[in-house]
């Protein structure tokens, strides 16, 4: 076993993977790029090197480790980064470059699992039927993704896949696939080692999903019974032997309501939601990994995996579910995780969460005897934990666990869409949040008696966790989050983000990726106007009514703010 371990990412997976390596008696490296220059993964590590980027090879490779283990994201599935790793003598904690090849485009992977037995949905080359999906060849995670459900759709959805693609991997190379509307999604954990062995660790279902991405899952999946496991299981382990692949990998599979699945992909890495997996099992599925990258057996044979129980992941991310899920960043200012169970973060009360990096902010997993147990308790815990600061997806989660629909086990990929298209949250109640505000200020300014207000009142204020930030209060009540600003000092020109008729303003933190209209330009309705990129997904702007565009004040490439004046219009 090596004895200084590389950790090529940031964040909770830094964090999770430093633990795992210090258990067993291993130095950590981690690195860091200058938004993280406080970020607390560095202060979880025995050493802490500076680099240009997380995607910057000889950078990271300037730091010292024997091993390297590059999380998930960034370069976990860059073949490049595990051939210049084992290049320079070090130890890659990953499948070998090869198989990443062969499962990293899509295409070609699909090929490996036809050839191998395993059901694939068709592609098409020309002609295309309809519904389909475009797929980025290099990509996955949702990017480069997008539904077609006409002939009419497929020029611009097209334009935009490559773009995303292009810009998140490199390569806007894209494949057109048959859509099974309304399927379950699941994939199923393998693992093998140098030796011939490989095994998978149970099924994981992800169907609850915004923008091709995934939000819940859980193991074991309430659509999959031992009979089809079993099928899924040896359908994944023959994709793996196929690729000649080593160390944790998950195969993905779309499933129907009479049990028939098709392959979809593999990704070439340990994943997000490995935890459930962990807690099922009973494993360390980090450890593992080490283990088979330093030479050793897999540490149990197929006929050794037990299950136990259900386990149920949430991922709590910076995002607005009310407006399309649009990633958010900002000043988390108070962030208190629930106790009683599994949180995976790398979160503290102050820190900025930049707009560079994914929108993932934590990952919370409850595991119980029964679904319905784990599932109320996680629903519990999500009430329970403090996120305060920036809006995220917090609150929705829990509606979702709750949705009948989900508690029956009956959700597929069109949940969200089906049920929770409309959904908002409760309404600031702005009274509150003002006596709240001043009995915050008060007591910052030491006056320990709130003068004013009833002992009932006292008492009704301090039932609120809060955190006052300057000329805001973030509080938390019955679950929800709330913010709001004493605007009586604000300048009177404050630009709100989105369109106000005469103008457009950038409703987030991004980068100008496209610019499709100039000044003069008539565009109508649903017209695109400005691609911005966030938290690494691409976010169309389009015309909400027909309008002429009078002026345009950024350009491809610029970084804006929100409420960055984009464009202005005239009457059409």
């Amino acid at each position: 076993m090596f004895k200084r371990l590389l950790i090529a990412n940031r964040g909770e997976i830094a964090l999770r993977v430093a633990r795992t390596a210090k258990r067993m008696g291993l130095r950590t490296i981690a690195v860091y790029a200058d938004a993280d220059r406080d970020a607390p993964h560095l202060r979880a590590a025995d050493e802490a090197v500076r680099v240009e980027s997380y995607l910057a090879i000889e950078s990271i490779l300037r730091a010292p480790g024997e091993a390297v283990h590059p999380g998930y994201g960034f370069l976990a599935e860059d073949p490049a980064f595990a051939e210049a790793v084992i290049g320079a003598g070090r130890t890659w904690v990953g499948p070998p470059p090869a198989a990443m090849r062969a499962l990293g485009d899509k295409a070609n992977a699909k090929k490996l699992a036809a050839k191998a037995g395993v059901p694939v949905l068709p592609t098409y080359e020309a002609k295309p039927e309809y519904p389909l999906v475009i797929k980025a060849l290099a990509g996955g995670g949702g990017r480069g993704m997008r539904l077609v459900r006409s002939a009419k759709e497929l020029d611009a959805a097209l334009a935009s896949a490559k773009s995303e693609a292009e810009h998140a991997f490199g390569d806007g190379r894209v494949l057109l696939e048959k859509a099974l509307l309304w399927p379950r999604h699941v994939e199923v954990q393998v693992f093998a080692d140098t030796r011939s062995n490989c095994i998978h660790l149970g099924e994981r279902d992800c169907s609850v999903q915004r923008r091709h991405q995934k939000l819940i899952e859980e193991s074991p999946s309430p659509a999959v019974d031992a009979k089809l496991r079993a099928k899924l299981g040896a359908a994944a382990i023959a994709v793996a032997r196929a690729a000649g692949y080593v160390g944790a990998g998950t195969v993905e599979f779309l499933l129907d309501a009479q049990g028939g699945f098709w392959f979809i992909e593999v990704n070439a890495r340990l994943q997000v939601e490995h935890p459930v997996t962990e807690l099922v099992t009973g494993l360390d599925l980090v450890e593992w990994q080490l283990r088979v990258a330093a030479g050793e057996p897999l540490p149990l044979k197929q006929e050794d995996i037990r299950f136990d129980g259900h386990a149920i992941e949430a991922r709590l991310c910076a995002e607005d579910p009310c407006t399309d899920f649009l990633p958010q960043s900002g000043r988390l200012a108070l962030w208190q995780p629930a106790a009683g169970i599994r949180v995976d973060h790398a979160l503290e009360s102050g820190m900025e969460i930049p707009p560079f990096y994914d929108s993932l902010l934590a990952k919370l997993v409850a595991h119980a005897r029964t679904r319905d147990e784990a599932r109320e308790q996680l629903a519990a815990a999500l009430d329970a934990t403090l996120a305060l600061g920036l809006p995220t997806n917090k609150a929705f989660l829990a509606a979702v666990l709750r949705d009948p629909v989900f508690a029956e086990g009956a959700a597929t990929t069109a949940l969200l869409a089906e049920r929770f298209a409309g959904w908002k949250p409760p309404e600031l109640d702005e009274a509150f949040a003002r006596r709240l505000y001043a009995a915050e200020c008060a007591r910052a300014a030491g006056f320990a008696e709130w003068a004013g207000w009833s002992n009932a009142g006292r008492r009704e204020l301090a039932s609120a966790p809060c955190a006052l930030d300057g000329a805001t209060i973030h509080f938390a009540r019955d679950g929800h989050s709330f913010s709001w600003r004493d605007a009586a000092m604000d300048p009177p020109a404050r630009r709100a983000a989105g369109f106000d008729g005469r103008g457009l303003a950038a409703p987030m933190n991004g980068r100008v990726v496209a610019v499709h209209a100039k000044p003069g330009d008539a565009v109508s309705q649903g017209s695109p106007l400005v691609v911005l990129e966030a938290m690494k997904m691409e976010h169309t702007l389009a015309a909400p009514t027909a309008l002429r565009v009078k002026a345009v004040h950024v350009a491809r490439g610029a970084q804006v703010a929100p409420g960055t004046l984009l464009m202005e219009f005239e009457p059409s």
